[in-house]
């Protein structure tokens, strides 16, 4: 199995290592805040340093949060745009450097469907960033080509995480219905009646991550029980 390397700017993933370490697996944490350049740079040195190759590559990183488009301020793009857009970036350029030099890797970019149109989105600066992670994974694909990388993008609807919980809340508020009338509105308009657990959009990141889809990239996968049919 793959040795893995949890880059998070919260203990949040300290404790994905931990749990990891605990059942026996090879894992480490290296703080990392996506929207400073350097600490990207300074996270794939210390990578190459400690294991000298990255095989595959997730980004994750994202944040967001419940704003009116008539309310969105310049620091609100600046913030998000540079985590969940700039950050995607900077990530695919280094991981890709380093699988060149190895013959080749597989990057996993997460996106959503608010990429793709999704009309309950309730940030613009979200939606704008998500659509970038997409059209990055499209010409990051056809660059990388040649060097053997695959680039794929995993567009998730609504998923139990704790940045989801925290969205749903503020949603809640800002429209003024209780947490429990929301859940039940957001799930009858999925087709499958059910909202996605993590293991839902994990096992569409392993597939892309591995040679199960060996001739697969440049697609955007959505997980969102039917959600969306682009």
């Amino acid at each position: 199995g793959y040795s893995v390397v949890c880059a998070d700017v919260s203990d949040t993933g300290s404790s994905a290592v931990e749990e990891l370490v605990a059942l026996g697996h090879a894992a480490h944490f290296i703080r990392t805040d996506m929207s400073q350049p350097t600490q990207i740079a300074a996270l794939f040195a210390e990578v190459s340093t400690r294991y000298g190759r990255v095989d595959v590559l997730v980004n994750s990183a994202g944040v967001t949060r419940v704003i009116d488009v008539l309310d969105v301020t310049t620091d609100d793009w600046d913030s998000i745009i540079n985590i969940n857009a700039r950050g995607t970036l900077l990530a695919m350029q280094a991981a890709a450097r380093m699988m060149e030099g190895i013959g080749g890797g597989s990057i996993v970019n997460i996106g959503s469907i608010s990429a793709k149109g999704f009309k309950e989105t309730s940030n613009i600066v979200y939606a704008s960033s998500k659509a970038a992670v997409v059209n990055m994974t499209r010409i990051a694909a056809t660059r990388f080509g040649p060097m053997n990388i695959r680039v794929n993008c995993v567009c998730p609807g609504m998923t139990k995480t704790e940045m989801w919980s925290s969205w749903i809340d503020d949603r809640a508020g800002a429209i003024g219905v209780s947490r429990a009338d929301l859940l039940a509105e957001m799930s009858a308009k999925v087709p499958l009646q059910r909202l996605n657990e993590p293991s839902d959009v994990a096992a569409a990141v392993l597939f892309f991550a591995t040679d199960m889809s060996r001739t697969i990239t440049g697609q955007s996968l959505n997980v969102d029980g039917g959600t969306m049919w682009d």
